[in-house]
């Protein structure tokens, strides 16, 4: 039984206007937002439409496209039993809001992004390495990390 929100993405797109691009999926309703839109997205979807668990964040490399990287938020409304992906996308060189004053469990997903892609959350409360030392060279799951890997004398 599907028990997904289909509706979901019609407020979205009330509330915020021209703001929002669906994605066509086969599981869950997904929408692409614009990262300054993001923290203002997550607030209402956790506030007025009841999202209260963010479930995990993960980041994809999408080298050589332009701006690199995608980050994928799958959100869940306890009482409804449904689900919602929200993605948005960073440049290599830029930064992205955390989610870590709207969901706390967001923490250590960003920080591994950050780790191992090297994306940079303004405003989180401990952007440090979580898996590699913290003089370690690079991020590994980047497209672009050389095979070899780093030398470790």
């Amino acid at each position: 039984m599907n028990r997904n929100d289909l509706e979901i993405l019609d407020r979205l797109d009330s509330r915020f206007p021209g703001s929002l691009t669906r994605v066509a999926t086969v599981d869950q309703p997904t929408v692409v937002v614009p990262k300054e839109m993001l923290l203002a997205i997550f607030e209402h979807v956790k506030n007025t439409e009841g999202y209260a668990l963010c479930l995990d964040v993960l980041a994809v490399d999408n080298f050589p496209t332009r701006p690199r990287f995608e980050l994928v938020y799958h959100l869940f409304h306890p009482q409804k039993f449904s689900r919602l992906r929200v993605k948005s996308q960073v440049g290599i060189d830029e930064e992205i809001a955390s989610a870590t004053g709207i969901w706390p469990g967001t923490n250590w997903p960003e920080r591994e992004a950050y780790d191992l892609f090297g994306i940079v959350f303004s405003g989180h409360p401990q952007l440090t390495r979580i898996y590699l030392p913290d003089d370690w060279d690079g991020h590994p799951l980047r497209k672009d990390y050389p095979l070899t890997g780093n030398r470790v004398d």
